[in-house]
């Protein structure tokens, strides 16, 4: 529900002198209000509008009238209606004025008489309670509809590609140096339970995103709100969100500052930053395809360069990385931006909602991207995986619980020094005999961390 750059005619628009000007003031990105935030919103006025009615706040045929209205909005009607640039003025009122001028314009046209938008329409409200209510209702949408579908999406992939890998050793690697052998399954596995475990943090998250200031109006008090009006409301858009939503224990919390988004954004850069470990892992391990590992291929999608034929690049982890680093750049403008809450009220409530909503949508799309399109399709070179796992010196340490950690460093710089396999050089120096050397120094056993329970020899 974005705004066509053209928007409507001068006949056809149904907002007022509120929204005529902020479009002259704000022109910043061209960009208007996100679409959630539109939505939540319209969802807040038609839950106040009926609430109101049902309790004589205005009058009951105007009710009906003004939640018809955002009813429509709701479904995806007059989106072209919402203009208002997204960084304008921080408490986000120019984008409820224009909800609430085209809402009482169409209401008035319904009704055959005047609403209006603010009298009518904001009655019980001030931009200062709703448009926070509205970004957390567009969040916590965003996230349960979008971004944990999507990462459950990718979990799901890296432990079916886990199952399916468990028994192919390669070289483990630390400090990028050789390091004793793996699983590869083990470590698909545990980029699995790294996605399980950011979307555990999101799930514990909602509940505090869910707090809403609605009926705080202007700085918390309720002035001009009736008690009760804040309960009702937002057991109306619990109804029919499905979100857990809940009045904010304390208005002057959630209006003075915007601490629940601040937390949020943290979980997306933590997100981010696990999929820059996942996408680099799997670029390494399908770097070559003669001078870099090697231990995977990635498909080829398009070609990788303009000079060089029959080039490949992973060119979908480095969507994913880019996208990573937006969403951490993002971060640190909520980060700012959640620090000057000033009294009764943070003005920056605009740009905390589009860097938030922005890096939900991101990392719900490379999510999905890099399960289909990377790890579902990846092949593996399981003889290559091998062959690296047996060369590494780092095998050595499958010796240590017979012959000790400094004769294996012998061992080990015997088959450096002459180009030898661990097990010839350890044959070379005759430290144990070839058959349990090979016991000892098999990948697959030490890849899966298995030591033997025997007592080193003097």
């Amino acid at each position: 529900m974005t705004a066509p750059a053209s928007g409507p005619s001068a006949a056809d628009r149904l907002w007022g002198a509120q929204t005529d000007a902020a479009i002259g003031n704000f022109s910043a990105t061209g960009r208007p209000m996100p679409s959630g935030v539109l939505i939540a919103l319209a969802r807040i006025k038609r839950a106040a509008a009926l609430v109101n009615g049902r309790a004589g706040t205005i009058d009951a045929a105007v009710a009906d009238a003004v939640a018809t209205a955002a009813g429509m909005v709701v479904e995806g009607a007059h989106a072209d209606q919402f203009p208002v640039d997204v960084l304008q003025t921080g408490s986000g009122t120019s984008t409820n004025m224009n909800m609430n001028e085209v809402l009482a314009t169409l209401a008035s046209q319904a009704l055959g008489r005047d609403v209006h938008p603010n009298d009518d329409v904001n009655a019980s409200q001030s931009s200062n309670d709703v448009m926070p209510s509205a970004v957390r209702i567009a969040v916590a949408a965003a996230v349960r509809d979008g971004l944990v579908p999507a990462m459950r999406r990718l979990e799901d992939e890296l432990r079916r590609r886990a199952d399916e890998l468990a028994a192919v050793p390669k070289a483990g690697r630390t400090h990028l140096m050789d390091a004793t052998p793996v699983m590869l399954g083990d470590e698909l596995g545990g980029y699995a339970s790294m996605v399980e475990q950011h979307r555990e943090r999101f799930a514990g998250a909602m509940p505090r995103l869910g707090q809403l200031p609605i009926g705080g109006t202007a700085t918390g008090t309720g002035l001009n709100a009736r008690p009760g009006f804040a309960t009702e409301v937002t057991a109306r858009l619990t109804d029919e969100t499905g979100l857990p939503l809940r009045e904010a224990p304390d208005h002057f919390a959630v209006q003075g500052s915007h601490d629940d988004l601040v937390e949020l954004s943290g979980l997306l850069r933590g997100l981010a930053v696990s999929i820059v470990k996942i996408a680099d892992d799997l670029r390494w391990m399908a770097s070559g395809p003669r001078a870099g590992l090697a231990e995977i291929s990635i498909p080829a999608l398009q070609a990788g360069s303009s000079i060089m034929p029959g080039k490949n690049n992973p060119v979908i982890c480095e969507v994913a990385t880019q996208a990573a680093a937006v969403v951490i750049g993002h971060d640190a403008t909520v980060a700012f931006a959640g620090s000057q809450g000033a009294f009764e009220l943070n003005t920056y409530l605009p740009v905390i909602a589009d860097a938030v909503l922005t890096s939900v949508d991101l990392l719900s799309y490379v999510c999905r991207d890099l399960a289909d399109h990377t790890i579902a399709l990846f092949e593996v070179d399981a003889e290559r995986c091998r062959e690296l796992a047996e060369r590494s010196p780092a095998t050595a340490t499958g010796l240590n619980t017979r012959i000790g950690y400094d004769r294996g460093a012998e061992v080990v710089r015997t088959a450096l020094a002459e180009g030898l396999s661990i097990r010839d050089a350890a044959l070379r120096l005759g430290v144990l005999p070839a058959d349990e050397l090979d016991e000892l120094l098999d990948v697959d056993r030490l890849g899966r961390g298995e030591s033997p329970d025997t007592d080193v020899q003097a």
